[in-house]
């Protein structure tokens, strides 16, 4: 399986973002295309619409002016009055289909002054129409023949522009018809080709987007796998939790128990018999009690190691000065011996288990009166002060935290050996040089690590030892309120 990473991922959303806007893109331009396209198709519609309505206009007028010419050569030749009744019927149409005749002509220059002179025409042949008729009883012959000719050379040249305005329209026709295609076939081809890179742009976003899933699938599956696999390493660590517990128990009975037979035993031949032992038999048994009594202590270490993680223990609000206080009582002889000098500022109230305090305290005052130089005044300094956000890079930055530290001027080491420090049975100095197991920096940053803090160190040889013990001021992140924090932490430090 591939394993996907946040920069993988990150780009296959952009892909199928990218997908799905260029899909919609197009899908917009292809609605904004089809609408341009309809409304330019609409207008050569509309266009043709008016040349069509115009040339039918013209051939209304030329149908007209035949019926009144009809009906007026009709009477003149027979001088029957009912032959007049095409021409008076036609007469009251004529100037309503000049004026839309107008109007229709109005968009085009070229015809409208066509239809110009073929109003005037028409006017001067009814003009010479309606002399005929009202003069037709008086009028010689040879000058109604006169008016005749005049009347079908009016005629002719009425025909003459009313074909030329019809062939222009035609032409005119022709030429929108065409426009009309072009833009309906362009159309046709840009929204075909919108649909196809629509269809291309989402059949692709489609696929990223099944893989995307897939591989998610995929994803969720090895998790439930790993998420099975940890529950049995959980259940095997608990169950070897139980060995451990077990182990305890065993180590703090049955193994103390042949312990203090040898101790007893020891102590008994030591007071019976120490007239019968020469120097070197009494160190012998000194020995072997002082052996038996560091095992004793190994184990009891060993014991409360095991125990910090694996009993799990109520958090409660401890004063960590009233606990610091009872450990500098417990030492006050140890202390008044060494003539030690304490500085004991004000420490925080904060949320700990009470006995894991009392076991780290102890072990970094214990080891700052134990490592202390020859012939120089012992300081012990206990301290608080705020943590800056970004000063650790093991702490969490969303939280507030609180340093306690344990200072001295004692041997101090080289801090290229920090880390070895804390790591069980490991020892900087040698058994006979300064007593103990190795294990009580490793039950604090036990201790440390269980309270969700840090611990640390600075120190040169020679020149003392300062321990920084990192805590924070909430162990519950969702009920952390600053404001309470600030007000506990002034109130316990500063006083």
């Amino acid at each position: 399986m591939a394993k996907l990473t946040p920069s993988l991922l990150q780009s296959t959303n952009r892909r199928i973002a990218l997908g799905f806007l260029i899909a919609s893109v197009l899908i917009a331009l292809g609605f904004l295309m089809s609408l341009l396209t309809y409304n330019r198709y609409n207008e050569e519609s509309k266009r043709v619409q008016r040349t069509q309505e115009l040339i039918g206009q013209l051939q209304d007028v030329l149908s007209s002016l035949k019926d009144t010419e009809t009906g007026v050569r009709g009477f003149i030749s027979s001088g029957d009055r009912t032959f007049l009744e095409p021409y008076n019927r036609a007469l009251p149409l004529i100037p309503g289909q000049l004026a839309r005749l107008h109007y229709l002509g109005e968009e085009s220059n070229r015809q409208s002054g066509r239809i110009d002179t073929l109003n005037r025409l028409i006017e001067t042949k009814l003009a010479n129409l309606a002399q005929l008729v009202s003069e037709s009883e008086t009028i010689a012959p040879t000058l109604r023949a006169i008016y005749l000719r005049s009347d079908k050379r009016y005629m002719d040249q009425i025909r003459v522009w009313s074909a030329r305005a019809i062939a222009s329209e035609k032409v005119l026709l022709d030429a929108h018809m065409q426009q009309t295609n072009y833009y309906f076939r362009n159309a046709i081809a840009v929204i075909f080709l919108l649909s196809l890179l629509t269809f291309l742009s989402l059949a692709m976003s489609y696929r990223l987007l099944t893989n995307e899933l897939e591989r998610r699938q995929r994803n969720e599956d090895q998790l439930r796998s790993y998420e099975l696999q940890l529950r049995d390493q959980l259940r095997q660590l608990e169950s070897s939790n139980e060995e451990l517990e077990r182990f305890a128990f065993v180590a703090s009975h049955d193994l103390q128990e042949p312990l203090r037979k040898i101790q007893s035993f020891a102590n008994l031949i030591t007071d019976r018999y120490t007239n019968l032992f020469d120097a070197d038999s009494l160190m012998f048994m000194g020995k072997i009690t002082k052996s038996a009594e560091r095992m004793s202590k190994l184990i009891k270490d060993l014991l409360n190691f095991s125990r910090i993680s694996s009993h799990q223990e109520e958090f409660r609000l401890i004063n960590l000065g009233q606990v610091v206080q009872r450990i500098l009582d417990d030492q006050e002889l140890r202390i008044k011996g060494l003539n030690v000098q304490l500085e004991v500022g004000k420490l925080p109230v904060i949320p700990a288990v009470a006995s894991q305090m009392d076991h780290l305290f102890t072990n970094l005052i214990s080891n700052a009166l134990k490592f202390q130089r020859a012939d120089v005044t012992p300081i012990l300094r206990i301290q608080a002060c705020n943590v800056l956000p970004g000063t650790y890079p093991e702490l969490m930055a969303d939280r507030r935290y609180v340093c306690i530290s344990v200072e001295d001027n004692g041997i101090g080491f080289d801090e290229k050996y920090l880390d070895h420090i804390f790591k069980l049975f490991q020892r900087l100095h040698g058994k006979t040089t300064f007593e103990g197991t190795g294990i009580g920096l490793a039950i604090c940053k036990r201790i440390v690590l269980y309270h969700h803090g840090h611990i640390t160190a600075h120190s040169q040889p020679n020149q003392g030892t300062t321990f920084m013990v990192i805590l924070p001021e909430s162990q519950l992140p969702d009920d952390y309120d600053r404001s309470t924090s600030t007000e506990t932490y002034s109130h316990t430090i500063g006083g």
